[in-house]
């Protein structure tokens, strides 16, 4: 099995779908806009992540209501790339951007979207706790100032901002 898949395995199995206290999910949200490609441009460190470059998510409608997820991240050390396929359906309706995420069967984890701007180009993303926190984009770079912004509202949220891992390059 891949890394990957072992991992979020792991992270699923012993997380729930609810956000973490404190965190609220963005509201008006609009899947149609959400779909498609994000590059990670920042992540907490986890086991099922750890080594990975160049990580990526596709989202795609599903017909059943739900979200397909691809993820995608190259391991460097194997020289290869892993990928992990799953589901998504929101946790209370679809205008709320807190969803519950599947890779392997009737597990589910916490998507909790706490930040997005308006033209659905960055995202802020919680797992079920605050060990889980992820910085998404358009674009595989964003800029400086986009960067501080998320830290700050993170750091704000009470996440451990100084453990983040930067893929591109850390804010200045």
């Amino acid at each position: 099995m891949h890394k990957l898949l072992l991992g979020i395995a792991f992270l699923l199995l012993g997380a729930c779908s609810s956000a973490p206290q404190g965190i609220t999910a963005v509201s008006n949200f609009d899947v149609n806009r959400y779909t498609g490609k994000w590059y990670e441009i920042a992540r907490l460190d986890h086991r099922f992540e750890r080594g990975l470059t160049e990580v990526s998510a596709e989202y795609r409608l599903r017909e059943d209501g739900g979200i397909d997820v691809i993820n995608r991240g190259f391991d460097a050390q194997k020289n290869q790339w892993q990928t992990a396929d799953g589901k998504a359906y929101f946790v209370k309706d679809s205008t709320t951007g807190h969803l519950k995420v599947s890779f392997f069967g009737p597990f589910y984890g916490a998507y909790v979207i706490f930040g997005l701007d308006d033209d659905y180009q960055v995202s802020y993303v919680s797992g079920p706790d605050r060990d889980y926190l992820w910085l998404l984009a358009r674009q595989p770079q964003i800029s400086n100032a986009q960067k501080q912004a998320f830290v700050a509202k993170a750091k704000a949220n009470g996440f451990d901002t100084d453990a983040l891992i930067w893929l591109d390059s850390a804010p200045q």
